[in-house]
This record gives C-alpha cells, sequence and structure tokens, in this order.
C-alpha cells in the first residue's frame, strides 16, 4: 500500500509539471509544439528499446527452450566435478557466516564431487570457515581447501585460489564457480547453472541473475536493485548473441580447462592497459572484465542463467548517497572503459557485428546522454524559460515508462526509479568522461589500496596534466557545439 501511494504521488507531480507547461507546447498541431524525438533520441530509444526485446524472447523463448533441453536429461548435462573458489577480505562475520553456509550446502547438493576453495588474509575468517564446514557439512562430503593470500589485492587472491585449483588436476568436464565473499547462493544455483557447460560445447563461461540487500538508505536500496535490473535485461539481451559482456566477479562459472590456463590466470592477476597517452598500467580492479577478454580472446562463448540466483550483500563505501555511489560508478565504469578499449581490437569476426556495436555504442552513449540537457539548459537559459519545463516535464513522463518496463525482469521497481534512472544517466555520463581521461586512476572501495605508479615524478606530472587539458578541452567543445546547434 505504501509503494501504491508514493507511485501516485509520483504521478501526481508529473501531472503537475504538464500543468506548468504552455498548452501550445503539448499541442501538435501548433508551430510551438516541441515534445518530438530528434535523431539523437531516436537513437538512443531504439537501442534501448532492441535490449528489450532481444532480452524478452530470450527470457521467454530462447532460455526456456534450452532449459527445456537440459531437464529431459539433468544427469547427462552434468560436470564429472564443481570447483567453488571464494575469496574474502574484510567481510562482516555474520555475512561470511551466510555466505559460506550457502557455498558448502550447494556444494553437498550439486550432485557431483564438490571441491570449495577459499583465498583470504585473516586468520580469524580461517577458523570460522572452517566452523561452518563443519557443521553444513558434517559428513565431510565437500572437500575444503584454505589458501592464505598476503592482502595485496583481489587479483592475487584469486591467481593463487586458481593455482590451487589447477593442482588439484581437473578433468575436462569439471566447471570452477568463483564467488566473491558477500555472495549468498540460492538453492539449486550451482546445479541450475553447471548443466549449461555440458549443453554448449564451446561455452567458456557464464554468470548468474543477481538480487541484492543493501546495508544503507532508502535511496540506496532502491539504486542498487534499479541497477540489477537493468543487468538482468542487458545480460539477458547479450545472451542472445552468447557474448555476455562481463564475468561478474560476484558469481560466475568457468570450465576448469580454461581457468587453470596459465594464460588466463596471468590474465586475472596481473592484466594491463596500453595506453597510447598514459603508457602501461597494470588494472587494480575488473577482475572480471580480464576473465571475459581472456575468453573472447581465446575464442569461447558466454552465456547467461536468469534463473540461477544470487544474493549479494552490499556495504555501500559511504553512508551519504552521492558520494557512494560517485566512488562505486568511477570504479564499475572505469573498468568497463579500459576493457572496450581492449575488447574492440578483436573485431567482428571474433564478437559478433551486434556485440562490436553496442561496445562503440558504449564510448558514444556518454556524450549523447547529455545532450538533451545541455541543450535544455542552454535554450532555457539564453532564449526561453518555458523550455526547461517542457524539459523536466518530458524526462519524468519518459524515466516513469522506462521504470516501468523493467517490470519484465521480475526485479523490484520503485517509485524512485524515475529519478535514479535520470540520475543514472546523467551524473553516470559525466563519471564515464572523466574516468575516459583518467583510466590510470584505480582504486578499491574495500581494500584502501592504489595503483602503484612505476614511472618518475614527471612522467606522472605530465599524465596528469594532459589529462586535465583533454578533459576540459573535450567539455568546452562538447559546450561550444551544443550552443552552436541550440542556439543556431
Amino acid at each position: 500500500m505504501k509503494t501504491f501511494t508514493e507511485w501516485l504521488l509520483w504521478i501526481t507531480v508529473v501531472m503537475a509539471l504538464a500543468l506548468l507547461i504552455e498548452p501550445a507546447y503539448l499541442d501538435s498541431s501548433d508551430k510551438k509544439f516541441i515534445l518530438i524525438i530528434g535523431a539523437i533520441g531516436l537513437w538512443r530509444y531504439s537501442m534501448g528499446a532492441m535490449h528489450l526485446v532481444r532480452g524478452i524472447w530470450f527470457m521467454q523463448v530462447a532460455f526456456p527452450a534450452l532449459r527445456r533441453r537440459v531437464d529431459e536429461d539433468p544427469g547427462r548435462y552434468l560436470p564429472s566435478h564443481v570447483y567453488l573458489v571464494v575469496t574474502s577480505f574484510r567481510i562482516p562475520a555474520d555475512t561470511t557466516w551466510n555466505v559460506y553456509a550457502s557455498v558448502f550446502r550447494e556444494a553437498v547438493n550439486c550432485g557431483v564431487p564438490a571441491t570449495v576453495v577459499v583465498s583470504i588474509v585473516e586468520r580469524g575468517d580461517e577458523l570460522l570457515i572452517r566452523q561452518c564446514h563443519r557443521q553444513f557439512d558434517p559428513d565431510q562430503l565437500s572437500k575444503l581447501i584454505i589458501c592464505r593470500a598476503r592482502g595485496t589485492g583481489k587479483r592475487d587472491g584469486l591467481a593463487m585460489a586458481f593455482r590451487a585449483v589447477s593442482r588439484c588436476m581437473p578433468d575436462r568436464d569439471a566447471v570452477v564457480g568463483v564467488i566473491d565473499g558477500d555472495t549468498m547462493l540460492a538453492p539449486d544455483c550451482v546445479r541450475d547453472s553447471v548443466v549449461f557447460f555440458g549443453l554448449m560445447p564451446n561455452l567458456g563461461g557464464l554468470t548468474t541473475n543477481e538480487q541484492c540487500v543493501v546495508r544503507g538508505s532508502r535511496v540506496m536500496r532502491d539504486w542498487h536493485t534499479m541497477r540489477f535490473a537493468q543487468r538482468h535485461l542487458n545480460m539477458c539481451s547479450m545472451a542472445l548473441s552468447r557474448r555476455v559482456l562481463t564475468m561478474t566477479g560476484r558469481m560466475s562459472f568457468f570450465r576448469a580447462a580454461v581457468l587453470t590456463a596459465p594464460e588466463f590466470i596471468a590474465d586475472v592477476e596481473s592484466d594491463y592497459l596500453d595506453h597510447w597517452r598514459l603508457g602501461r598500467f597494470r588494472f587494480l580492479t575488473g577482475d572480471d572484465k580480464s576473465s571475459w577478454n581472456s575468453l573472447m580472446t581465446l575464442g569461447w562463448d558466454t552465456f547467461y542463467v536468469p534463473d540461477a540466483h544470487t544474493l549479494t550483500v552490499e556495504h555501500p563505501p559511504h553512508h551519504r548517497f552521492v558520494p557512494a555511489t560517485l566512488q562505486l560508478m568511477f570504479r564499475w565504469y572505469g573498468n568497463s572503459l579500459r576493457q572496450n578499449l581492449r575488447a574492440t581490437r578483436l573485431g567482428w569476426r571474433r564478437l559478433g557485428w551486434f556485440t562490436c556495436f553496442v561496445l562503440y555504442d558504449q564510448r558514444i552513449s556518454m556524450w549523447t546522454c547529455l545532450i538533451g540537457l545541455t541543450a535544455a539548459l542552454l535554450m532555457g537559459l539564453l532564449d526561453n524559460g518555458q523550455l526547461l519545463f517542457v524539459y523536466v516535464f518530458w524526462i519524468a513522463l519518459s524515466r516513469t515508462l522506462v521504470a516501468a518496463l523493467l517490470n519484465v525482469t521480475y526485479h523490484p521497481v520503485g517509485p524512485l526509479y524515475p529519478v535514479l534512472l535520470y540520475y543514472n544517466q546523467v551524473v553516470g555520463s559525466m563519471v564515464k568522461i572523466f574516468a575516459l581521461f583518467h583510466l590510470d586512476r584505480q582504486s578499491w572501495t574495500r581494500q584502501k589500496t592504489r595503483l602503484a605508479t612505476q614511472s618518475g615524478g614527471f612522467d606522472m606530472m605530465l599524465s596528469r596534466i594532459s589529462s586535465k587539458t583533454m578533459l576540459m578541452s573535450s567539455a568546452a567543445i562538447f559546450i561550444c557545439v551544443m550552443y552552436l546547434i541550440a542556439m543556431g
């Protein structure tokens, strides 16, 4: 009832905005009519509509057909062994206990022999995990291997765990699940996922449907759940081409033969980018992007299983909404842009036409998403203030429709979504533009580690000056072009 009341209040706000606009601007027969979609708008909404149609087709037609094939004879497609790799670092004890309880339950119930490989730093975590193993697997049906990492970052911890799996000499049919220390597995998540490796001979990795529990404010919870709804739709769209664009670090599965390959481990442990201006620098975060790039380079397919669920416990890096989202977006978008610059070099023959199109669109969308706001501000402030009301009304109306369409994902949709969608569009685009010119700036939100610069002081200063100069120059050119278009 509370949610219905909030939606009713939001619809009232949208209608009130419409009353503030001169009727001529809403009359399609009047020369002042302005609520039309231009070329850029058609492009952006067409991209959204295309992902929506593809996502619905995958959820309702393509994937159910694959699931029916598997369910006809599930034992036929099960792997010979399942390895579950879990990494933990400075996660609250109650979350750690719940995560490993779900992991050991899945290890026991997955229907094949299972080994849990744990990469941790602190002795307290080891004691807690061993106790959890004894409680939820008293018959020791699953094997437990604990690796003590140095605490130098998630990548090092993952590489150590992958080498531990390699020393177990897994056979060709084995599958490895990689799980974050704050991700709980829903019942049968492992069994429902690993069967697709037996069904698809060229499948190298897959990821699963995520939902979240957020330890934060209401707006922070809605922001996270909205992102997971968008993620689900985009994953379904890309899975139709078997080119899911990331092997999500929270929960993904890989063929053991792929994950234990030396080149794959090297990509995860010490991936880097050669940039024309910033030189070579290592990736501090973004191991999920490195694993995806490695799979694409080696010629494997990637996939998404929408009916296998995980529950992530989100701990925002800051108690206030804006600083927390800025930190998270800078890390996520920086990782995506670093991957994007490398992925497009693989070419359409390896990636496919649609995947290449989406990757190139990612580079442009950070600018096109700001065109409407910039044009409205310029025309509203310099020419006709009524246009600002028209723009705000259009944003409120269109984002409400987009939020309503997210119901097809079966994720919760809240009345704050229209505002949060626009916040993500504008603030997210600005963060992407900033990250584009500062690709070497990286930090981890849980581990307070930063990328160490190997070059001297002069090179570092030159990189910083060139980054700021190119950022300001690009922003100035964008505003000037928009001024000429809007006021011309």
